[in-house]
């Protein structure tokens, strides 16, 4: 059904990476929701009130507030696609993330709510009412819900969207949680065994927790967290293909919602090429990374000096030293002055943000390292963190 409703009313709809595009299949995503929650809300509803099984009332609110969610999310892809403006000059694509946000705090109101019922229910246990219809109308729920989840799923890849992932991890629980309801509902059938309460308490943590994952995604993509070890080697591999890139360091990528993404990097050219010419490889490659990656790209440019071997010497020496002491560090903007009486060598180096080493150390070891192999070098070093959270 989601896919016959994406090709009549979402233009060019497989093409995932349009902003539009992204924004029909999250409303699209948000109506389908809205529209089947509220009829799993009213069927449930009548479920919970014929048999008297406060779990089936609670999953019914559960299904009112998923409708609820669905709005929410109708809403965030609504305002991140607003184009950008004076006070806003990267867009508003992080509204998608403040959605997804929402919905994550939704699951949580539901889990307090299932729990605080539930314990009620375990304390005054009331008598239940079998009914057939019931147990019906929960079958069809599970299905109902399954079928979400699978659609949800589906379009939150698709699009790479974290508010639409939540939503399908919400579908994920509601199905569980129905098939657990109806599980007990039939138990209590065969055995007279009353598990409303007990059952209701284990979904309500089960919901709890999928709420944390969700909110500890969102939040993470709000405060700024590093991109994927695979798509920082995607970059650094288009660039260092580039003509007149001899290496890159310093990469940043800096996210303002899907499809809005600033790439910043320094490349390091050859210092005896023509000036013109190497600002002109540099301009090229900005483009080519922007066609590449849909995104802004910031090229610095770092002259290097090849063509000295005292430097290519201490270099490979300074590199050596550092691998030893621990194969994640590297170094980058290397350069070499000689004084009268020592040589400074002055360069970067970058370790990972769980390096366990004080950085006191490390300087100390660099240069004890440096002045085994020749007394008079001296290691002038600015240490920093790797910005692309590879190790």
């Amino acid at each position: 059904m989601i896919k016959l409703l994406s090709k009549i009313f979402i233009k060019n709809y497989q093409d995932y990476q349009d902003v539009k595009v992204r924004e029909g299949y999250g409303k699209l995503s948000g109506i389908v929701g809205v529209v089947l929650n509220l009829l799993l809300f009213a069927g449930k509803f009548i479920a919970g009130i014929l048999s008297g099984a406060i779990s089936i009332t609670a999953d019914a609110f559960n299904n009112l507030t998923d409708a609820g969610s669905s709005i929410v999310t109708f809403i965030g892809f609504k305002l991140s696609s607003k184009p950008t403006d004076r006070d806003h000059p990267f867009g508003h694509g992080r509204m998608e993330y403040v959605s997804g946000f929402i919905v994550s705090m939704i699951i949580f109101l539901v889990g307090f709510e299932l729990i605080k019922s539930s314990v009620e229910k375990l304390i005054n246990p009331t008598e239940m009412v079998f009914s057939y219809l019931a147990v019906i109308i929960l079958g069809v729920s599970v299905l109902v819900k399954l079928y979400m989840y699978i659609y949800n799923r589906n379009i939150a890849k698709k699009i790479n969207s974290v508010s639409v992932k939540a939503t399908a991890k919400d579908s994920l629980n509601d199905c569980i949680a129905t098939f657990v309801v109806a599980l007990c509902f039939v138990l209590y059938k065969i055995t007279g065994f009353n598990a409303d309460g007990i059952a209701g308490i284990l979904i309500a943590l089960f919901i709890l927790y999928s709420g944390y994952t969700s909110a500890k995604e969102t939040i993470g993509l709000l405060l700024g967290v590093a991109p994927e070890a695979e798509y920082v080697e995607k970059i650094e591999k288009a660039a260092l293909s580039l003509e007149g890139i001899i290496g890159i360091h310093d990469l940043m990528v800096h996210n303002y919602g899907p499809g809005r993404q600033i790439i910043s990097l320094h490349a390091e050219v050859d210092a005896h090429a023509n000036v013109n010419e190497a600002h002109d490889n540099i301009d090229n490659a900005e483009r080519v990374l922007e066609e590449q990656f849909g995104c802004i790209a910031v090229i610095h440019m770092d002259p290097i000096d090849l063509n000295n071997p005292k430097r290519n010497e201490f270099l490979l020496l300074t590199h050596d030293i550092i691998k030893g002491i621990d194969q994640s560090f590297s170094i980058h903007d290397f350069r070499m002055t000689e004084g009268y009486t020592h040589i400074n060598l002055i360069f970067d180096l970058t370790i990972p943000h769980d390096c366990k080493i004080p950085k006191d150390t490390i300087k100390q070891l660099i240069t004890d390292g440096l002045r085994q192999k020749n007394p008079n070098l001296n290691a002038v070093c600015k240490i920093e963190y790797t910005y692309s959270g590879k190790h």
